[in-house]
């Protein structure tokens, strides 16, 4: 099968990531995987393990530049001819909905989030199959939108166990970053994932600041990538640090290839969101590299961590 996977871009986060995985598998299955999205730094792992990236702009929000983009959007689809069209996010679904309305080339969207309620969120629910990543983000399409019950499929967003594998870990790596931000003989404590306010870094920020006084050995990592659009809170973050006077405790890695080295290395892994997420990828990535979890009681993490046994 040819099968077109399409996002916005490639630059980090749990959907790029499994969409990376995802094209993997399908090329180790003999299947033709095709990425389209706007490019980012994941693109060439898409090309490394034997799939297509095609760049193109399924990323902009600009209503007066759709049609355009839309119809470019159909020209490469009437030329590539996929078995299987699959959007990941609501712009490249608009997109692909329209641009498929001559095509007729089966739709299928996967719902990752809990998405606002609208018009615009309600493409994703269009799909003539829809995936949700887990039972709650199903419940929440049924409850919002009128999607019957046969073209819903809860599948759960995997983990790519050869790579977050406790015992395939690059020590060489694991020495030069904890020599880097001095992490011989701390207490670790790491937060995973890109710099949004929905990750409530404040609460995780403040969180350090009552256990180092604790834990005077304490480093905290905050491990992932800022958008332009995400400049002005990054500001405010590292100025929460130095008004809590832990610029020599919390450490900000930006984006990182080897993440799961760094769980390995942490002795918690935390995620402070503040509203429910479906899945909770860096929970489940975590607990694959056997390191414990403390997250917010909410979304799909309630699906992933056992209370007291694998997390808090």
């Amino acid at each position: 099968m040819k099968i077109v996977q399409m996002l916005p871009e490639l630059n980090e986060g749990g959907v790029e990531r499994g969409v990376v995985e995802l094209s993997r598998e399908l090329v180790k299955r003999g299947h033709e995987s095709i990425v389209m999205s706007a490019g980012g730094r994941l693109a060439e792992e898409i090309e490394k393990a034997g799939g297509r990236h095609i760049a193109i702009d399924l990323c902009s929000k600009n209503p007066l530049s759709a049609p355009l983009r839309m119809m470019q959007l159909r020209r490469q689809l009437n030329a590539l001819k996929p078995d299987v069209i699959h959007a990941r996010s609501r712009v490249p679904a608009w997109l692909a909905y329209w641009a498929n309305r001559t095509l007729h080339i089966p739709f299928v969207t996967t719902v990752h989030g809990f998405n606002s309620v609208s018009a615009y969120s309600a493409i994703m629910s269009r799909g003539d199959r829809v995936i949700c990543v887990s039972g709650v983000i199903k419940r929440y399409i049924q409850k919002h939108y009128r999607t019957p019950e046969e073209r819903i499929s809860v599948i759960p967003r995997g983990i790519d166990l050869e790579k977050f594998n406790p015992e395939q870990i690059d020590h060489a790596f694991m020495g030069t970053f904890m020599e880097k931000f001095d992490l011989k003989d701390k207490t670790v404590v790491s937060t995973v994932g890109r710099i949004t306010q929905l990750k409530d870094l404040e609460t995780f920020i403040r969180a350090v600041s009552n256990v180092h006084q604790h834990i005077p050995d304490l480093a905290a990592l905050i491990v992932g990538g800022v958008r332009e659009d995400k400049q002005t809170y990054f500001a405010t973050l590292k100025a929460l640090v130095r008004e809590l006077g832990l610029e020599d405790v919390v450490h900000f890695t930006g984006s990182q290839s080897n993440v799961a080295e760094i769980y390995a290395l942490s002795d918690v892994v935390v995620s402070s969101s503040k509203k429910p997420e479906s899945f909770g990828r860096s929970v489940a990535e975590a607990i694959a590299m056997n390191t414990p979890v403390v997250a917010t009681g909410h979304g799909g993490v309630l699906d992933i961590i056992q209370e007291g046994v694998n997390g808090y």
